[in-house]
């Protein structure tokens, strides 16, 4: 039984990570570490320090905390001897995650960097389809409403917050799962007045010639678009709702509920019986990428 230590109680803990864990046989939540919450029927502590000085048998740890200040938790978990997933995205930093890589490999741990949107359900049969066929252009549409998806949070505006990047870098994990060797030529950035990160931006990349463009917006007031559109020489697919569903020339290919976090628990299960760890940062890669060249626009302040 892999026992697990859960710290952050937040609503994606609680929305996704929580029934994770629960759907998974061979796993069970152990304990909690939230300032602010607790949890009936688990132990809960204030912080990590004081979960990892309690509970000694817990082999491992998973992050759901924002991106900033999460790499010192992450070594402490680590210098503790405990395997560890990360929440996407895996840290503020890629200096951060290469310090986490190096502590994880030279203490036998295993370190998980975890991009839930490439579990959606019709990812990987977009992969099959996708395969040997000719890729003449990728375009990436991603709306959704700030207001109802970060109600009140201020650390999404914030430097290491990411903005929109923070679901962007969502469609950008799909894309570097389907499509190799993709880099940023161009990005702008629609920072609104008076915050850190971008509320909008519009990238356009490329794989190997492909041309691919990416609009990621925050100010859509109502439902969510989450697409992307790959042309073929043999058709076009879509990948929509966020990986949820496939078509191919508006036919149905594959659609299915998301399992996102049961099967990320699934496959940190199997990584640490292995021995093994999956750290993968194409994704922030790319958004790091975005900050260091990308063209700044200041736009309306946002009201929350």
């Amino acid at each position: 039984m892999l026992e697990i230590g859960l710290v952050g109680l937040g609503t994606i803990a609680r929305a996704q990570h929580l029934p994770a864990i629960a759907a998974n046989p061979g796993m069970q939540l152990a304990a909690i570490a939230s300032r602010n919450a607790r949890l009936d029927g688990v132990a809960s502590y204030p912080d990590l320090a004081a979960l990892l000085a309690a509970e000694p048998a817990i082999a491992a740890i998973s992050l759901c905390t924002p991106p900033q200040g999460r790499f010192d938790l992450a070594m402490a978990a680590l210098q503790a001897g405990r395997h560890l997933m990360l929440e996407k995205p895996p840290g503020a930093t890629l200096s951060e995650i290469g310090a986490l890589q190096d502590a994880a490999q030279a203490r036998g741990l295993t370190l998980f960097a975890t991009w839930h949107s490439r579990e959606a359900a019709a990812v990987e049969a977009a992969r099959a389809w996708l395969s040997g066929k000719t890729l003449s252009s990728v375009t990436i549409e991603w709306r959704e409403d700030v207001r109802k998806w970060h109600p009140g949070q201020e650390w999404i505006w914030k430097a290491g917050g990411l903005g929109v990047f923070d679901p962007g870098i969502n469609a950008l994990s799909i894309l570097t799962a389907l499509v190799p060797d993709v880099v940023l030529l161009r990005a702008d950035l629609h920072i609104p007045q008076g915050r850190e990160t971008p509320i909008a931006a519009d990238l356009h990349l490329s794989a190997q010639g492909v041309p691919i463009t990416a609009t990621f917006d925050w100010r859509l007031a109502k439902d969510e678009i989450w697409r992307i559109r790959f042309e073929t020489d043999q058709g076009t697919l879509m990948l929509d709702d966020g990986g949820a569903q496939a078509s191919i020339d508006g036919t149905v290919l594959h659609s299915g509920e998301n399992r996102e976090y049961t099967r990320l628990y699934a496959r940190f299960a199997q990584l640490v019986a292995a021995g093994q760890s999956d750290v993968d940062l194409a994704p922030l890669r790319l958004v790091a990428d975005a900050f260091l060249i990308g063209t700044h626009h200041s736009t309306h302040p946002f009201t929350p």
